[in-house]
């Protein structure tokens, strides 16, 4: 069991470093673009292509490491005015919806890439690539994020920390 839990991290981790590239492969396609049109140079196809396929895997890959560290935007108004037996109640029930809608979005996902795959759909743009490569984050993505936030509702830390306000 050990050993599935270290594995399940790494990937988690590595989910996350690939997400963390992403970034900075936005900033400096965006530099690039911005430079390239100062300079009256029209920036290449690609360039432009590949910050939106950037966007996409950022966005899958790094969610389920935001969740995991309370990274994610959520509003403590309520719960920090709850006592302390409702707020493990609602922060256990909210995360408990998360994971629901976590794992109805990882099985459309899957749905969604079997699809492409069957289609052999490819977004054709500045170059052709296989639509199954966007949507397979989709349900890994999600059936991490479902992991991590069952984490919130069968483990002993809570999602909601109780405290109104900006803690860092």
């Amino acid at each position: 069991m050990r050993l599935i839990a270290r594995i399940y991290d790494g990937l988690l981790y590595l989910m996350a470093l690939a997400a963390a590239a992403m970034l900075v492969w936005l900033m400096v396609s965006v530099v690039v673009s911005v430079a390239m049109r100062n300079l009256g140079i029209q920036p290449f196809a690609w360039l432009f292509t590949s910050t939106e396929y950037g966007l996409l895997y950022m966005t899958m890959l790094g969610a389920p490491w935001l969740v995991r560290e309370k990274g994610h935007v959520h509003i403590e108004l309520v719960t920090a005015a709850l006592p302390a037996r409702s707020r493990r109640f609602v922060s256990r029930a909210v995360a408990l919806g998360c994971v629901a809608v976590s794992v109805i979005l990882a099985w459309y996902g899957f749905e969604l890439f079997q699809t492409n795959i069957e289609r052999n759909d490819y977004d054709v743009r500045a170059y052709f690539y296989p639509r199954w490569m966007l949507t397979i984050t989709f349900p890994i993505a999600f059936s991490f994020t479902a992991i991590e936030f069952a984490r919130f509702v069968f483990g002993k830390e809570l999602l909601h920390s109780g405290e109104a306000g900006i803690h860092e």
